[in-house]
């Protein structure tokens, strides 16, 4: 029997007939980026002619959401298919429990040859940060397993490597084998360096964050990071090119988690969840747009239908694969889910913020989101930025009383348990609609889907909904 079998039990699902071209399958992740900071979704002002081009070649998902807005929960759920919350992995720093299967293990025993390319992938702990004593709690509970997951794997190594680490991998594949990889980038996470390719004057400043200047300074920063992580996007693609493989492999691009901006990184409004996505394989995917919602859960069945492998049962994942390949009788989603968990690897003190321990759920649909919040005393502060010019600012605007009203109140305000926005009419998620009568009945229908979600994944946070409704 094989470790699947062993692990997890014989799915239920029938074998899919497997094509002698098995598609090789490349998984690409920037880190921290939200839309719409890519050309192709509609900002003017960032330069991405690599990603634009790509997105030209293949399907552009615009509801695609992730299942966490934090690089390792995030991760832990496009990998295996399940929250990160059922894959046991809402401490950051954790690294994913060794009876969690992954994608590429499961493509290897379908004859793949599989690896993990360049910046610190997050699912094996915090790396070379571990000391001694948590590094023996690790060892001596055989924790830290990638090393046997996979068949070829790069820790950590910088940009300056990209090309280097490509061609190694790509020399090692066995000749007439198909192989996945997933290629990690850091950018655009924060610190964000400046090449001084955008001009802050001309930066698209979102709504719910303040046009104050040290904002703007910020985000010409995250946009120059964003266009180089456009060129080291298309060094991976003339990887693929240059070894004949572009036809028959399939690419994946997608943001890890939201930018480390207010209301972005660790938190569950649409800046923290909502990324880009684009897919692409010629000849079997038609160029364009899709408006259905996607969640990262979905990630590894879509890929595993696509080589022909069934989905283990414990995944609750979807795949989309009838989607991008225009298949008449796929069923789309009717709701994703999000889940905010520990961030950062310090313990708790008196002193720590939101930024580091926060803990909240949310159900997204196509009009409506709820957010709920479990531990709403925490002080607010954006993860990772809260020491950069634009929070800076908004302090210094909150002190002096400049602040709009809604900034002050949504930054700064008391916040409240569950939050309740209509999409469609208010996509800044600046009006509270929970509570209000006229909304109780779409409150309730969605506070009992994110209960159900709770609930199949064994959620350890208390249900929206009383246990005898």
């Amino acid at each position: 029997m094989t470790r699947r079998d062993l692990l997890h039990g014989l799915s239920a699902a029938p074998l899919l007939a497997q094509s002698a071209q098995q598609p090789n399958i490349v998984f690409v992740l920037s880190d921290d980026h939200s839309v719409p900071y890519l050309g192709c979704y509609g900002d003017p002002h960032i330069k991405t002619p690599n990603l634009d081009r790509f997105a030209s070649q293949g399907m552009r998902m615009d509801r695609a959401f992730t299942a966490a807005p934090q690089c390792v929960p995030s991760r832990a759920a496009y990998l295996t298919g399940r929250s990160p919350v059922g894959a046991r992995m809402g401490r950051f720093n954790s690294p994913l429990p060794p009876d969690v299967a992954t994608l590429p293990e499961l493509l290897r025993e379908k004859g793949y040859f599989t690896g993990v390319c360049r910046r610190n992938f997050h699912l094996d702990g915090p790396g070379n940060n571990l000391g001694p004593s948590m590094r023996k709690i690790m060892n001596d509970n055989a924790m830290l397993t990638w090393d046997r997951r996979v068949d070829w794997l790069d820790r950590n190594s910088p940009r300056a490597q990209t090309k280097a680490k490509l061609e190694d991998f790509f020399g090692k594949v066995p000749e007439g084998k198909p192989f996945f990889l997933w290629v990690n980038f850091n950018d655009p996470h924060h610190v964000w360096d400046r090449t001084g390719a955008h001009d802050p004057a001309k930066v698209s400043v979102p709504g719910n964050i303040p046009d104050l200047p040290g904002v703007r300074d910020d985000l010409s920063r995250y946009y120059d990071e964003i266009g180089r992580m456009d060129e080291e996007f298309q060094w991976v693609l003339d990887e693929i090119e240059k070894r004949g493989k572009t036809q028959n492999t399939l690419v994946v691009f997608a943001g890890d988690n939201g930018m480390a901006f207010p209301r972005g990184k660790g938190s569950l409004h649409e800046r923290g969840l909502h990324v880009p996505m684009i897919v692409r394989w010629p000849g079997r995917i038609k160029p364009g747009t899709s408006s259905e919602l996607v969640s990262g859960e979905d990630v590894t069945p879509t890929l595993l239908e696509a080589a022909g492998v069934p989905p283990l049962k414990q995944m609750t994942g979807k795949s989309f694969l009838g989607l991008l390949t225009g298949r008449p009788n796929y069923t789309p989603r009717e709701a994703i889910f999000g889940a905010r968990l520990y961030h950062g690897s310090g313990p708790f003190t008196e002193d720590t913020k939101a930024s580091t321990f926060d803990l909240s759920r949310c159900v997204r649909t196509k009009k409506w989101k709820l957010i709920y919040n479990c531990t709403p005393k925490m002080e607010y502060q954006p993860v990772d930025s809260a020491r950069d010019p634009g929070w800076q600012d908004i302090l210094k605007a909150h002190a002096g009383g400049k602040l709009k009203p809604d900034h002050e109140r949504i930054y700064f305000g008391k916040r409240p348990v569950y939050e309740l926005y209509d999409l469609d009419s208010d996509p800044q998620e600046l009006t509270n609609l929970s509570g209000k009568p006229e909304w109780a009945g779409v409150e309730k229908d969605l506070r009992i889907k994110l209960a159900e979600k709770m609930v199949v994944d064994y959620d350890f946070l208390p249900l929206p909904v009383a246990l005898n409704e």
